[in-house]
């Protein structure tokens, strides 16, 4: 048995062309393109990578795309202030903040000043609680690329034993929640569950595994449930090469379903984030 590749690459192709096309429609209707405006503060590579990403998708798409840099001794204050004016400019349809910030500056705090409308994001706490209660316009990227990886399967979702590794505010706890309105079984584990020594048990009953740790190949293949799905969320360089949170190859050998690193949520991640960009303008306008 060897597990079909579920491709972010190929499935975000296919929204994108929906994304486009209804980008065109709105210019033609209002004579504007939606905008993301995206804050950095301070430099760090994997970001730089991410904000390549978005201006790239956003152009490709006909979305408008604005960088904002600040430096890196920003105060949260400071930070806070230009979300604020932000808020208030009529351009600008969505406003990303890109991680990670400097020492000092709360993100939580950061993220709960901008407005609900222009969370693209979807960290913004109200659009969090809309989430909890299943009617989220807004959902973190990264946790929505997870489930529409997840949903393209075909595979019925109702019932199934669903895992997640990894509790983090933008994949494990709001994919949780998503997997939780889809009628999944879902179990969260996290660092007490590794130092508990249970992760593996919890792994070999997981129909449905999602594993967001960042850290190289921690879950083993033979851990992997016969026919499972797999959605390795987790990019980490070995030498030269890029691996994910799970052991691959032998994982590929016992699952139905399995994300390659790259190339899995990766590229999918940053069409949500366009996705939610269209939505809000259209919201707004």
């Amino acid at each position: 048995m060897s597990a079909q590749l579920l491709k972010g690459r190929d499935i975000a192709a296919k929204i994108k062309e929906d994304i486009k096309a209804e980008v065109e429609s709105l210019k033609q209707k209002t004579g504007k393109s939606p905008k993301l405006v995206s804050i950095q503060v301070g430099e760090n590579a994997a970001s730089a990578v991410y904000i390549k990403s978005q201006k790239k998708n956003a152009e490709n798409l006909g979305i408008e795309y604005e960088l904002k840099t600040l430096d890196a001794g920003t105060t949260e204050e400071s930070l806070i202030s230009e979300i604020k004016k932000l808020n208030q400019d009529k351009s600008a349809s969505g406003i990303i903040v890109q991680l990670p910030l400097p020492k000092g500056i709360d993100l939580r705090l950061a993220m709960s000043n901008i407005t609900p409308g222009k969370d693209v994001e979807g960290m913004h706490p109200e659009n969090l609680g809309h989430v909890l209660l299943g009617d989220a316009k807004f959902s973190p990227c990264t946790a929505q690329a997870a489930m529409t990886l997840i949903e393209s399967t075909g595979v019925k979702l109702y019932g199934k034993e669903a895992v997640i590794i990894g509790h983090s505010e933008i994949v494990g706890k709001p994919l949780s929640l998503l997997l939780l309105n889809k009628f999944v079984t879902t179990t969260v584990c996290h660092i007490a569950t590794g130092e508990r020594g249970v992760l593996p048990e919890h792994v070999k009953k997981a129909e449905i595994l999602v594993v967001a740790v960042g850290r190289a190949e921690i879950v083993k293949g033979d851990w992997i449930k016969e026919g499972a799905i797999v959605i390795d969320v987790g990019i980490n360089r070995v030498g030269d090469k890029l691996v994910g949170d799970v052991e691959f190859e032998k994982a590929q050998e016992r699952a139905a379903f399995i994300t390659p690193v790259p190339g899995g949520v990766g590229p999918l991640t940053v069409t949500m984030l366009m996705r939610n960009v269209v939505s809000a303008y259209k919201e707004q306008v």
